[in-house]
């Protein structure tokens, strides 16, 4: 039987669900009511909730605790910070500045220092060759005055690199439009979905959660607390359902509703486990039975950090349940973001948003000027060569 989470409240006696979206409003337990009940956030740094009167999952190696903290936002949109400084710290940021702020003289032992730069920050061997090799040929041509001149035609080509890829998702006239999160242990899809409903939900959009994570000790509960704190409710059936079935009668809960975005959380899994990359093409098999168009995004998160394993990663799970659209996460601090231009190149996927930080606010639409322009400003404070 669905379950619907309500933060901090007794449980209510389980009742089918109403097929019409009119009996939430006669007292039927249901979305609205989870709503209404819902506290205010708590005046702290972090927020901790546990599922009221359940037993906590037991401790395990990799989960020493059912309790889940989720971080506040640290200030709000209007304060957030820019993708400069969030980008500033990446050594890829870092190297590629320094580089250029000391001038160096147009030669090959300059476009070697780049090449080197450019595959130390994860860009990728068939990338970082075919960029040098163009500004090689267009230095050789005596295009380039100084190296000012270089650096601005390299900007424009990581630019043009990435804005084939900068397609923002459109949330569609379906309802629900469902939304299918997978990815790797790690990458941080929890809390992406918890931004993601938050950004939604800040649009006057309605949004349902499904916990499909039934195999992580505590996903559930780490999802329910994300709910709480955007007011946005939970579907669960609890530690090691069927995850399709959580996510069918989530779908369905969403249909009498009128839900206008069902995202739907997914077991961590490696690329490699057949297995548990089989349920995730039956999860897409049983949300068809209910929409043949379902789902309409498919998207994974990538953690920034993997580097070159992101393109393994990215491969076996296109070919397993078709891939829509990228969410990069991890690319504040010292990330070193090239694996983007890496990800361009070999698939050609809409990246849908990047994680610049902790806070809510930093989710991004993806936008390859400010990407590019945050690991590379448009104007360095260049030294003068030295004199003769």
């Amino acid at each position: 039987m669905l379950k619907f989470w309500k933060a901090k409240t007794p449980p209510a006696p389980t009742q089918p669900l109403p097929a019409d979206p009119a009996a939430i409003d006669s007292g039927v337990p249901g979305v609205r009511e989870a709503l209404s009940q819902m506290p205010a956030p708590e005046p702290e740094d972090h927020q901790r909730f546990v599922a009221p009167d359940l037993d906590p999952p037991a401790a395990t190696p990799d989960q020493p605790a059912a309790t889940v903290s989720v971080p506040k936002d640290a200030a709000g949109a209007g304060a957030r910070r820019s993708w400069r400084e969030r980008l500033a710290g990446s050594g890829f940021s870092r190297t590629l500045t320094s580089l250029f702020a000391r001038n160096p003289p147009l030669d090959d032992e300059l476009l070697d220092e780049l090449e080197t730069i450019l595959l130390s920050a994860d860009v990728g061997a068939a990338v970082s060759t075919e960029l040098v090799e163009d500004l090689r040929k267009r230095m050789e041509q005596r295009e380039f005055a100084n190296a000012a001149a270089l650096l601005a035609a390299l900007r424009a080509a990581l630019i043009e690199r990435l804005a084939t890829v900068e397609v923002p998702l459109q949330i569609a006239a379906n309802k629900p439009f469902v939304v299918l999160v997978v990815g790797v242990n790690g990458a941080g899809k929890t809390t992406t979905i918890g931004k993601l409903a938050r950004r939604w939900r800040d649009e006057q959009r309605s949004v349902l959660l499904a916990a499909g994570d039934t195999f992580r000790a505590a996903a559930v509960e780490q999802l329910k607390a994300w709910g709480a704190r955007n007011e946005v409710p939970v579907t669960s059936h609890g530690q090691n359902a069927d995850a399709a079935s959580v996510i069918f009668d989530a779908l369905q809960a969403a249909r009498a509703r009128h839900i206008d975005v069902l995202v739907a959380d997914t077991a961590g899994r490696l690329h490699t486990q057949g297995g548990l990359m089989d349920e995730l093409a039956k999860i897409g098999r049983v949300l068809k039975k209910l929409d043949p168009e379902a789902p309409h995004e498919v998207l994974m998160v990538v953690d920034g950090t993997t580097g070159q394993n992101a393109i393994r990663q990215v491969r076996q799970f296109r070919d397993s349940v078709g891939v829509t659209g990228l969410v990069v996460t991890k690319l504040d601090g010292t990330a070193k973001g090239g694996v983007l231009f890496a990800l361009a190149r070999e698939f050609g996927l809409p990246i849908r948003y990047v994680g610049l930080g902790e806070a809510a606010g930093d989710l991004r639409v993806f936008s390859a000027q400010a990407f590019v322009d945050g690991l590379l400003p448009a104007t360095l404070s260049i030294s003068k060569p030295d004199a003769a």
